[in-house]
């Protein structure tokens, strides 16, 4: 979908990014993450011509994106920041549309798509004729998303999209992502400085410092197969452990058949937040159930212990 060669761009006779070569695929969701200055947002802001490059070549399905006429290309994206900049004076619904109106749709389809987006994005119905500054800042967040989404982009850049918020809606919004990206199938390229964050939404993720590509690939292959001593200490070599458990789900680990009494774990939540309830509840074994609320089995906290060399994989 998306390809760097040999990319490089400077600002002020300073390097941002240097020699880069990329490739996002097709329905993935790439994150881009790195130190303070790596160059991760000025290579996201490239892609769609905010940022011009120097050097190399970008393209997009195919076609160097120089070769696009410049509001052709954006589009064919969709861009989401983490200030959102929703426009004050319009409602959550102006908002969502501000693009539909652009283009020229007709007043009833435009309508149709913003309940829609709405709908998948979680905001109630009431929302629609509410301001922006009558609104919370997860659901601020929601409808600049469904803004970006209004048009049916190809692809989601989102540069640090939620990091201003707390982290109970930061975490609400990282899962509506997840559901989103599944049901949807976008190439989504997104840009975060929270490791965490990346580790859980990234099918590929792409680790870079000093403007340059360290690491990329998956995120259990840059945890188990770093690179260098940088990739090391970067994820942390005293939290390795734990940050593989956030790879892992519950629905790999459980016993079908089997049911202890208690609350239960879901069978999508990761390994590492089962742990949490185990240490919280201080017990061995604990219910898990569907996406339908149904029991399916039990988890053992001793097989939380199980070796990655086991080979199993996420169902």
């Amino acid at each position: 979908m998306i390809e760097f060669h040999n990319v490089s761009k400077s600002f002020a006779g300073q390097r941002a990014v240097s020699h880069l070569n990329l490739h996002f695929k097709t329905g993935a969701f790439s994150v881009l993450i790195g130190t303070s200055g790596s160059g991760k947002s000025t290579s996201l802001k490239m892609i769609n011509r905010l940022v011009e490059h120097d050097e190399g070549t970008i393209t997009f399905a195919g076609e160097e994106i120089r070769s696009l006429p410049i509001l052709e290309l954006r589009r064919r994206m969709g861009y989401t920041i983490q200030s959102i900049g929703l426009f004050p004076h319009w409602t959550v619904a102006q908002n969502i549309a501000t693009v539909l109106q652009l283009q020229k749709w007709p007043r009833a389809k435009r309508d149709a798509r913003v309940d829609e987006l709405m709908a998948l994005l979680g905001l109630e119905p009431a929302l629609r004729g509410r301001f922006p500054h009558q609104l919370s800042g997860g659901q601020q967040q929601r409808v600049g998303v469904a803004r970006a989404l209004a048009a049916d982009p190809e692809v989601l850049l989102m540069d640090e999209p939620f990091g201003a918020l707390d982290p109970v809606t930061r975490g609400v919004l990282q899962q509506e992502m997840v559901r989103i990206h599944r049901l949807l199938g976008r190439t989504i390229v997104l840009v975060t400085h929270d490791i965490d964050e990346a580790l859980h939404l990234a099918d590929h993720l792409v680790l870079m410092d000093g403007g340059e590509v360290v690491q990329q690939g998956t995120p259990q292959a840059l945890l188990t197969a770093p690179r260098n001593d940088f990739v090391r200490e970067f994820f942390g070599r005293s939290e390795l452990g734990v940050r593989l458990l956030s790879l892992r789900q519950v629905r790999s680990y459980l016993r079908p058949g089997e049911l202890a009494p208690g609350e239960p774990l879901r069978e999508e939540m990761t390994l590492r937040e089962a742990l949490s309830a185990f240490v919280a509840r201080r017990c061995e074994v604990l219910p898990v159930s569907n996406a339908q609320g149904q029991p399916c089995g039990n988890l053992h906290f001793r097989d939380l212990l199980r070796r990655e060399a086991s080979g199993e994989e996420d169902a």
